[in-house]
């Protein structure tokens, strides 16, 4: 069989996953979308409107991809239902009826553990109790490939899933095409790293491989995105369209292999425990990889979870300095803000960017100077404003031509994670239909 990968995060570009659905002879397309913070994010938006809460780009993409993979039954799975994946489904009904499609959506749910999980339970990463972090807004367990098998058994065409790890977004419809038992730790070993190479797309074709003259990559503004060949022994082909840019290398793909593992003789996943010290890489031909020698061993019993909390708010402000002796007033008018903020109680960073002159001699050059004095901060929202205030301040209170000034807080939510018992977490399956009664599992 043959699995593309559409996208490898929430912002990636649309175009070559379009590409890729129409020219690609796909069976299945992936689209991998959720970070950490993309579905806290997300857990925001539901709370302050229950209708929302999925990826803001959704429609782009289905609307994009559906009259082409629809109509020649390449499926697609993803995780753009992110905080809300019912509302996600029910949207991409909606755009297929809209657009004459006959479509069959799959919406897996049961990620959401925010009401299970142990607040005194400590994060992995600290240590510290959950609950001593803030107010925690999400907690949602990665879930497997099995947790997708029953939309993709139950004839899904498209199957919209919250947070789900990322290789098992592939694991899912190899095992389910190919024949698979997913307790065969073995094939589930190769179809996650299958579905690890594949998850963040450009990254495998050359994009953020790329480092002139180091490592060089030609056609990045045309990137191609991925696909796999795949046998039924779980050994697999990467390659990428002819004509698109970018590349598909022995290192393109080492890279990606090593990419966010921390320990290669167990990377552990809610399908398997991977261990990759034996895998082999080599070309086979021009953009054209060949992948095996994944070892597996038993799944882990616990899952995941990823924990949001309210982090304060994040305050950003800015002002410009040019001509003779901009540096000088630069650095003056980041002193008195930070005379000014002393007794507000958050910590500030000061920088000076810009373009600095430098002369033959390898010293500045004051006589071509332009600066830009970044102010930010993290605190609550009167601290938060109290810092864009003393910036903006600066036009008539500080030294000479400042101007430029802009000014933004935002929220920011932390994440810190922890385990909870696979026992505990329920995965559910919805189905909707066009023009048909809904049925759930």
């Amino acid at each position: 069989m043959r699995i593309g990968s559409g996208a490898g995060f929430a912002g990636d570009r649309i175009g070559p996953a379009v590409e890729l659905a129409e020219r690609g002879g796909l069976d299945d397309l992936v689209l991998e979308c959720l970070a950490e913070r993309t579905i806290a994010a997300g857990q925001l938006r539901r709370i302050r409107d229950p209708r929302h809460g999925y990826d803001p780009l959704l429609r782009r993409r289905l609307e994009a991809l559906l009259p082409i993979t629809a109509p020649q039954g390449t499926r697609m799975i993803t995780n753009m239902g992110a905080a809300n994946p019912l509302a996600a489904g029910h949207l991409a009904r909606d755009i297929a009826v809209e657009r004459g499609l006959s479509l069959r959506v799959g919406v897996v749910t049961g990620d959401d553990v925010l009401e299970d999980i142990d607040l005194e339970a400590p994060a992995l990463e600290d240590g510290r109790p959950l609950g001593e972090h803030g107010e925690v807004i999400s907690a949602n367990a990665y879930l497997g490939a099995d947790a997708i098998m029953p939309a993709l058994t139950g004839g899904a065409d498209l199957v919209i899933t919250g947070r789900v790890a990322d290789p098992s977004l592939f694991l899912a419809p190899l095992a389910e095409r190919l024949g698979w038992d997913l307790e065969d730790w073995q094939l589930a070993a190769r179809g996650t790293m299958i579905g690890h190479l594949l998850e963040c797309a450009g990254q495998i074709t050359g994009g953020y491989f790329a480092d002139p003259g180091h490592k060089d990559v030609s056609g990045l503004a045309r990137l191609g995105f991925p696909f796999a060949d795949v046998t039924a022994d779980g050994s697999a082909e990467i390659s990428k369209l002819a004509d698109t840019g970018g590349m598909v290398t022995r290192s393109t793909v080492r890279e990606q292999l090593l990419y966010e593992v921390t320990d290669p003789s167990a990377y552990l996943t809610p399908d398997v425990r991977l261990d990759l010290r034996q895998a082999s890489v080599r070309e086979v031909g021009t953009d054209r990889v060949a992948v095996e020698g994944a070892v597996g061993r038993p799944r882990p019993d616990q899952l995941k979870v990823s924990v949001g909390y309210h982090a304060g708010f994040r305050s950003e402000a800015e002002i410009s300095y040019v001509g003779p002796n901009a540096l000088a007033r630069a650095r003056l008018a980041g002193e008195i803000v930070a005379e000014r903020l002393r007794g507000v109680g958050v910590d500030v960073r000061l920088d000076v960017v810009g373009s600095i002159g430098i002369d033959a001699r390898g010293t500045e050059d004051l006589r071509d100077h332009e600066c830009r004095l970044r102010v930010a901060a993290l605190g609550d929202r009167a601290q938060a404003d109290d810092v864009c205030h003393e910036v903006e301040a600066l036009y008539t209170n500080g030294p000479a031509g400042g101007g430029g000034v802009r000014t933004s807080v935002t929220e920011v939510i932390g994440i810190v994670s922890t385990y909870i018992p696979r026992a505990a977490v329920t995965p559910r399956v919805t189905l909707l239909e066009t023009g048909e009664a809904n049925a759930s599992a």
